[in-house]
């Protein structure tokens, strides 16, 4: 009977670790405001994210006649292996600030999740958060034939790398990850240092495109 409890026991440990959820990066003890090591730009791929179950409900960033390529995802802190994320309790972005947000970021709701999730962890207040995230897009330029296509475009994942390496002085392939939702790009991700120049991206951070060419939505 003894040997049966030990069993259970055991059991119920393994599953218990098994439920348990998974911090990204550190414990989140230990997550201070301002200690991280560089940044993580996220441009998503608009007429994808339109697409999907999800965009067909931002009418602000997908309702007709709004015809966004790349726009800004968010501005992360990184570790070298993992994130830092929701690091303090902060206040609700101010309406205007908002407001000047919505044409890189086109979506409110956005804006104030990417604060509360990433911004918190920068160690700086909202204006000067979003002040960065807007020289972190001005920092990168997008490849011509990638701006606005009116058709789809069939591209290997190198090429993309490639071209993007190609039309940002400094930027090397080493520093770009793509993220793909089946064979359609979803998203580029550039890492970049505090001071916003290119550099190498951590460990933990990788791409998801796997087909031999990925395909990217036309603007609509």
């Amino acid at each position: 009977m003894r040997r049966g409890w030990v069993v259970l026991f055991f059991v119920a440990v393994w599953g218990a670790g098994l439920a348990a959820p998974k911090r990204p990066g550190r414990d989140r003890a230990e997550f201070t405001p301002g200690v991280f090591d560089y940044y993580l730009l996220a441009l998503s791929w608009s007429p994808e994210y339109c697409a999907s179950p999800g965009g067909a409900r931002e009418a602000l960033q997908c309702g007709p006649g709004k015809r966004f390529g790349f726009v800004v995802h968010g501005l992360w802190p990184q570790f070298e292996r993992g994130y830092p994320a929701d690091c303090a309790a902060g206040e609700p972005v101010p309406p205007a600030l908002v407001e000047q947000m919505l044409p890189l970021m086109p979506s409110p709701r956005l804006i104030q999740h990417e604060w509360r999730k990433h911004g918190t962890c920068t160690g700086l207040t909202p204006e000067a958060y979003f002040r960065l995230v807007r020289r972190a897009r001005a920092a990168v330029r997008i490849p011509e034939e990638f701006e606005a296509p009116a058709r789809q475009v069939y591209v290997t994942p190198d090429t993309i790398v490639t071209r993007f390496a190609a039309a940002n002085r400094g930027l090397p392939p080493a520093a770009i990850r793509l993220r793909c939702r089946g064979r359609f790009l979803s998203e580029v991700r550039l890492c970049m240092t505090k001071d916003l120049g290119f550099r190498p991206c951590g460990a933990g951070v990788r791409d998801s495109c796997r087909a031999e060419a990925v395909i990217m939505q036309p603007l609509r």
